[in-house]
């Protein structure tokens, strides 16, 4: 009976500092839609990784599930209270972001080549940035100034639409740093991004 007690305690502060987080910033749901955009742009999917098979002793996965049962029954009751808080859908696909979605999209097919040689990377704040502009043709570079110009401009704009449409302008940052995680986890093999310290590291 003692042990159910401090299961129940647990999944109960569990399921608030959730539901509280959810209300400031849905993580989970930004890294959705994050994954959505950026693949779509770049036309690669990231590597999931594979649903482990069950093995011959569940007694710990059962503990987890019965666990999750009671945490589903506390959600009932707490999502309620946190929808009239302030917490809703996470919206990411408004009229402004596929435009923004449609033109870097469009715009890849020109950065590409860029990319795989190694000439421009991912920066640590969801932008991008030239790498070594010594793989570049010297009648090229005038071109790739102006596609980063452009590409960066959308990206920023990108970040602070959806953060707007969402009613929490002050989501930017957060917004940012889970596409800039987002765009290098979709990286191809050989691309280059930029480090937590800032320094260039290839995939």
């Amino acid at each position: 009976m003692k042990k159910i007690k401090i299961l129940f305690a647990t999944a109960l502060l569990v399921l608030t500092a959730c539901v509280t987080i959810n209300i400031y910033f849905p993580a989970a749901e930004a890294k959705e839609a994050a994954e959505k955009i950026v693949d779509d742009v770049l036309g690669t999917k990231a590597m999931k990784p594979p649903t482990p098979a069950p093995g011959k002793d569940n007694q710990s996965m059962n503990l987890r599930l019965q666990q999750q049962g009671y945490a589903m029954s506390l959600l009932d009751i707490l999502i309620p209270q946190a929808e009239a808080a302030g917490m809703g859908k996470f919206d990411a696909d408004t009229p402004a972001v596929r435009k923004l979605q449609a033109s870097m999209k469009k715009r890849n097919a020109q950065l590409k080549a860029f990319y795989e040689s190694g000439a421009i990377g991912f920066t640590q704040d969801g932008l991008v940035a030239d790498r070594d502009l010594s793989a570049v043709p010297l009648k090229q570079r005038g071109q790739l100034k102006n596609l980063l110009s452009e590409e960066n401009k959308d990206r920023n704009q990108l970040y602070k639409e959806i953060a707007r449409a969402n009613g929490h302008p002050e989501w930017e940052k957060d917004i940012r740093e889970t596409f800039a995680k987002t765009w290098i986890d979709n990286a191809g093999k050989g691309w280059w991004y930029q480090n937590a310290k800032g320094a260039w590291v290839r995939k």
